[in-house]
């Protein structure tokens, strides 16, 4: 070797080492989404056996605090006649979905109080919290004496019942997704979401099954003296399984690292203000984007059974038996519009399932109340493949759009404002409409003009993309 290439190898290893390069981060960016490239061979192995039991715990909670919602859509016309008599049944089911409603907005309330708890103490107790109380309320409607038993005194109870449903649905809807994302590998993040998700579904299939079971076993005199009690008294004991399998989790890693840091750094965190500070302008789009899902899962799950019997003149059994068969349909297509969604992105999924929704709600809606039940069938399962598109995109993003300290909160007071102003009211204003302009698609055009604003929101404003990969690719691309 030659004194000169001595010298230039002594320069060359005299040289400082390059400096690892370190991205400008907030402090309380979420170790959940950090663009981190391609995901290690470990989180490839989605299906560990602690990952099945978040993904269990997560959907038997949403499988729970759906049942409890979804039996008293089905049983509108029922609950109507026994807690709201009137001499027009028109009004009276209006008084019954103006109760359905009541529980709505009142959820807000149990996400900024159950969210807060859930961010600064952990998800999983807060999790027991809601999941209990949301099986006594409904197992006490299953009680309540009627307004001929105890005359006014009956409907307020009802409502009652149905504000502590409200209030602690309001943790539960949010707590249980937020639970399972923070567990999921980063691809399967909207296939994981998605299959909790679709456990919201099978109420209507399960429930809507049983009380068809019931009314067709039973004299209608049984049914409405005593029958319609049954499916609300089985909600304890499913509350309480439900409790057994959540006892065998554990707090995902992303919250305890947060935790850990704040411990560290001695943070005084506090949530429903950080939430309200940093991530207001998020969860002003997470009440746009869930507002619409929550319009369209609505008028599937509480309100269809009781359009198409009042509108489209069908019977309670054929309504029962088209609706669940929907929400079957419902169940299995979700988790396979999540798996689009981890392949395309959560904002082409939201997009594309809004204009479908835009285009096809009011020939759906004509379907279903055509009078006819193959009919109304075909026109249930059309808006359902619409819906889902949508929710190939909205159910991932209302939780991946915020950072693990504040995720509870933010997204569980987002989310139930959405669902309190337009999924708690879609049954009020589907059948306000019906009975103002004598037309039984209406709601339809109502629900069709909502996917064509989010559609153009969606398009020329600036909501985000939030898989964390496919941000990580772009901004790769965009440095080439």
């Amino acid at each position: 070797m030659t004194p000169q290439s001595d010298d230039t190898a002594t320069a060359i290893a005299a040289r400082p080492a390059p400096q690892a390069t370190t991205p400008n981060v907030n402090p309380h960016t979420d170790p959940v989404n950090l663009p981190t490239g391609p995901i290690s061979v470990a989180e490839r192995r989605t299906l560990t056996r602690d990952r099945r039991r978040v993904l269990l715990a997560g959907s038997v909670g949403q499988f729970i605090e759906f049942y409890d919602f979804t039996l008293y859509g089905l049983s509108a016309l029922t609950l109507s006649a026994l807690f709201f008599p009137s001499v027009d049944p028109a009004l009276a089911l209006l008084s019954t979905f103006a109760a359905f409603g009541v529980a709505f907005f009142v959820r807000p309330l149990g996400g900024l109080f159950f969210g807060a708890l859930g961010d600064k103490y952990g998800r999983r107790p807060v999790l027991y919290v809601t999941l209990l109380t949301i099986g006594i309320a409904t197992t006490a409607i299953g009680l309540l004496p009627t307004y001929a038993q105890i005359g006014m005194a009956a409907p307020a109870l009802l409502v009652l019942c149905r504000l502590l449903q409200g209030f602690s649905a309001g943790g539960e809807s949010v707590g249980a997704p937020a639970f399972v994302f923070e567990h999921a590998p980063k691809n399967r993040r909207g296939m994981w979401l998605n299959i909790t998700l679709a456990a919201t579904a099978m109420p209507s299939v399960i429930g809507g099954t049983l009380i068809l079971l019931l009314s067709q076993n039973m004299s209608a005199a049984s049914f409405e003296s005593w029958g319609w009690r049954i499916p609300f008294l089985i909600a304890l004991p499913l509350a309480l399984f439900g409790l057994w399998i959540r006892a065998h989790t554990e707090e995902s890693e992303a919250f305890k690292q947060v935790q850990q840091k704040q411990q560290a750094q001695k943070e005084q965190h506090t949530p429903i203000r950080d939430a309200f500070r940093e991530n207001w302008r998020q969860m002003l789009q997470v009440v746009l984007v869930m507002g619409l899902t929550a319009m369209g899962f609505y008028f599937l799950s509480g309100y269809f059974v009781a359009y198409v019997q009042t509108a489209g003149d069908l019977s309670r059994e054929a309504a029962l038996l088209a609706n669940a068969a929907a929400m079957l349909l419902y169940t299995l297509v979700l988790p396979l519009t999540g798996m689009l969604g981890d392949r395309f992105g959560r904002k082409p999924m939201l997009i594309a399932g809004a204009l479908v929704i835009a285009v096809i709600s009011v020939p759906a809606f004509m379907l279903v109340t055509s009078g006819s039940f193959g009919l109304a069938l075909l026109g249930q399962f059309i808006f359902v493949i619409a819906v889902c598109i949508y929710g190939g995109g909205c159910y991932t993003f209302f939780v991946e759009i915020f950072t693990t300290r504040t995720r509870f909160t933010s997204a569980a007071v987002s989310y139930n404002v959405g669902y309190a102003i337009f999924g708690g009211t879609a049954p009020f204003v589907g059948t306000w409409l019906v009975g103002a302009t004598g037309y039984g698609a209406s709601p339809g055009v109502y629900m069709a003009i909502a996917g064509a604003i989010v559609f153009l929101v969606l398009v020329f404003t600036s909501i985000p993309e939030t898989h964390p990969l496919k941000k990580h690719a772009r901004t790769t691309g965009a440095t080439k």
